[in-house]
């Protein structure tokens, strides 16, 4: 057993406790925030480097074995997903330092923040699926609050819509949950595997099947993404990078979990399935992207068309496949940020979301121009940035699989992410300034500074692919060989 696999969640949870009762005390609030990230990146890096070199820890709660009891589960899939959310995270963190406004700090952000951590880490280690509804509650109720925070108009009329969507779909889930421990008389996933393959997946597993491809498809926004958009667009950068990051990240995990490990016996039905959303959801996603013409939307509807396209790579189910997919996720997770920061960056800058109303700000901003120009190669896939050897992996793997069609999809959509940022690049920043009055963003050297970080990952983990690729594929070695995770968890 390895107690480290706690503490992703206990440091931001406890944080967030202490932090509540700080709610005057603002600089303290800082200081006790930024100490819990760079403190969760480096538990985060040494249970990746224990993974590595010892294979899938476990931590069993209480000292109860499997089936029974809590248990912990960190495979390197997990592992390094939840070492690029506490990355990602910190980014965000600095960024809310220099954006957010002392009015919302007062009015418990912090608490808040890390509460939606602890629930995106603890959705990527459990190893039983009511934990990862009780997980996936954590980060919800946490992303009410900040969607809310602020108390405008808009912010107060998507919180109504995001609450009721997760609601239906959480009580969707546990109804779900109800009927598959009745079918199976289990909640762990290894176990479940075990029970789904003795019992053979038909009838009513199928049922229960597609019933939790239904529920993470509306968490992360496969096909079902209507709520989407607009709530994005509600609150401030800070949150919109925060959950452009890491929400729709922990509805794709659990369905790679769920589909890679669990329903596996009818690929022809659940496979199939998420295929045919994968391609409507990268479709829908460009029109989306093409028709509108400001910020938050075009790059909300970039955020749908790659879920599309990690859901295209989950479909194929080739061990080249997943490893792109675990790529392309640790990619997009950074890569998301960044854009969201820069966004936040050029918005401040013009005082205004609109591309009509934009222009000629690389006079003024050189450095966040060219940055935006890179990120939007490295979303588009051009080597050697990060986007770039996900996106061959999973693209590869559906021409070899006779997924022509899906594959074809893909690249178009990946046209179509490089037509519509680069037409953000060009309004934004070329030509003359159409607004009189020339807005600098307080605090504008801070928000570089998570920027310039993400910014050099997403180069690194390009021109370094070969070394993270090391650990890509012991991730992908365990999603394509179900046996490995089963093993490792069912000790008894």
């Amino acid at each position: 057993m390895n107690n480290l696999l706690v503490l992703p969640l206990l440091i931001p949870a406890f944080t967030a406790v202490i932090l509540i009762f700080l709610k005057e005390r603002v600089d303290l609030q800082r200081i006790i925030s930024a100490v819990s990230v760079f403190l969760n990146i480096l538990v985060s890096g040494i249970i990746v480097y224990q993974v590595s070199t010892k294979g899938i820890q476990t931590l069993y709660m209480g000292g109860w074995l499997p089936p029974y009891g809590i248990v912990f589960v960190a495979d390197m899939f997990a592992a390094l997903l939840v070492l690029v959310g506490a990355i990602v995270g910190a980014a965000c963190l600095f960024f809310s330092f220099a954006s957010i406004g002392e009015e919302r700090e007062r009015f418990y952000y912090y608490p808040f923040f890390h509460f939606l951590l602890t629930g995106v880490f603890g959705s990527f280690l459990t190893g039983d699926l009511f934990n990862l509804f009780v997980c996936f509650e954590v980060l919800l109720v946490a992303s009410y609050a900040l969607i809310v925070l602020g108390g405008s108009k808009g912010q107060l009329r998507e919180t109504l819509k995001y609450v009721l969507v997760n609601v239906i779909s959480s009580s969707l889930f546990v109804a779900t949950l109800a009927y598959l421990y009745a079918a199976t008389g289990t909640l762990n996933m290894a176990h479940l595997s075990m029970r789904v393959a003795e019992a053979g997946q038909g009838g009513v597993m199928n049922v229960i099947a597609v019933l939790l491809l239904i529920v993470f498809s509306i968490k992360a926004g496969l096909l079902l993404f209507f709520w989407l958009p607009d709530s994005y667009s509600a609150p401030p950068v800070a949150v919109r990078a925060l959950f452009g990051a890491l929400l729709t990240k922990v509805g794709l995990y659990a369905i790679t979990r769920t589909f890679t490990l669990i329903f596996i016996q009818e690929p022809g039905l659940t496979h199939s399935l998420i295929a045919w959303m994968a391609g409507a959801t990268m479709i829908l996603g460009a029109i989306g992207a093409l028709a509108y013409n400001d910020l938050g939307r075009i790059f909300n509807y970039n955020i749908i068309i790659s879920v599309g396209f990690i859901a295209f790579g989950i479909s194929v189910a080739t061990q080249d496949s997943l490893n792109g997919v675990v790529f392309y996720l640790m990619h997009d997770m950074v890569a998301k940020a960044l854009l969201f920061f820069l966004g936040g960056m050029i918005i401040s800058a013009s005082g205004t979301d609109r591309l009509k109303e934009m222009g000629g700000l690389i006079r003024r901003y050189p450095w966040t121009g060219w940055m935006f120009f890179v990120l939007t190669l490295a979303l588009v896939g051009v080597p050697p940035l990060s986007g770039f050897a996900g996106k061959v992996m999973m693209v590869r793997s559906g021409f070899g699989q006779n997924h022509v069609a899906l594959a074809l999809i893909a690249l178009a959509s990946s046209f179509i992410v490089l037509y519509s940022l680069i037409k953000v690049f060009q309004q934004v920043f070329w030509g003359g300034e159409k607004r009189e009055e020339q807005v600098k963003p307080l605090h504008y050297k801070a928000m570089m500074a998570p920027a310039a970080v993400l910014f050099a990952i997403v180069i690194l983990m390009g021109v370094g692919a070969e070394t993270v690729n090391g650990y890509v594929s012991q991730a992908g070695a365990v999603l394509a060989d179900p046996a490995l995770y089963i093993n490792a968890v069912m000790k008894e």
